[in-house]
């Protein structure tokens, strides 16, 4: 069985930078992502609409070419993630989590006994069809590959922070920016940039206390470059809608002389 390279990035320490996809649906967008220098790739099933297929087709493809997949499912619920991980998909970007009680149900449903109930598919693309493992074997090595970054995106997630951080088999936090500004009625306002840092520093610190992993997102460079330095080590710049957009904006402004 292959190994994870996203976890094994974050256990070195390594900063790893990934983009959002949202619209792209041929597997050939990860080796141009790789190729372009990003370390990961995060594909949107909340917000936009890749298949099964679609996400099995990147899951085989990224862990033949070393370059992670993450996926956000719609709902992170024991069915979705059985699926995507039965898919051999190893990274799991988890919304809308707002309790310790439904982060010990995705540690549950995305770990096999003794750290969890996940259910038991047999050979899958997410034991990379390997036989030369015993079955316990390959349950462990899983267990410890499977890397569950969860989104907190509401006061009531802030409520239970520290509960969250601690759950063993929780390995990554986050902030769903634009969900959470809404909670807390800052949206679109003057004040959202500041309540929204206030809130990421409380992941940083509260990510640091348990020893586990920050991911953040950024919609600019200099971004990027302030979450890495505040201690993140999973930093996701953009989407490949906003590059691909941007870039030709940019490339039209200069030719129509504008």
């Amino acid at each position: 069985m292959k190994g994870n390279p996203m976890r094994a990035a974050v256990e070195r320490g390594d900063v790893q930078y990934g983009t959002w996809v949202n619209f792209a649906r041929n597997p050939a967008v990860l080796p141009i992502l790789k190729a372009a220098g990003l370390d990961f790739m995060r594909l949107d099933m909340e917000h936009s609409s890749p298949s099964m297929e679609t996400v099995g087709d990147m899951a085989l493809l990224g862990r033949a070419i070393d370059f992670p997949v993450v996926v956000r499912p719609p709902e992170a619920n024991r069915e979705w993630i059985t699926r995507l991980l039965d898919a051999g998909i190893w990274n799991l970007h988890c919304p809308q989590v707002d309790t310790a009680e439904h982060a010990a149900e995705i540690v549950a449903a995305s770990r096999y006994a003794p750290m969890g109930s996940r259910g038991m598919a047999g050979n899958a693309a997410g034991n990379d069809y390997d036989t030369s493992l015993s079955q316990r074997q390959r349950m462990d090595f899983a267990n410890r590959e499977v890397f569950v970054t969860v989104m907190l995106e509401s006061l009531s997630a802030f409520e239970h922070l520290d509960a969250i951080a601690a759950m063993p088999g929780i390995d990554a936090l986050t902030i769903g920016p634009t969900d959470l500004a809404q909670d807390l009625g800052v949206f679109g306002t003057a004040d959202e940039g500041a309540a929204l840092d206030e809130r990421r520093y409380m992941v940083l610190e509260a990510a640091k206390k348990h020893g586990k992993t920050t991911a953040m997102l950024a919609s600019t460079p200099e971004e990027a470059r302030k979450w890495a330095d505040a201690g993140a080590l999973l930093l996701g710049y953009s989407s490949e809608v906003g590059v691909l957009q941007d870039g030709f904006r940019r490339a039209l402004k200069q030719i129509k002389g504008g």
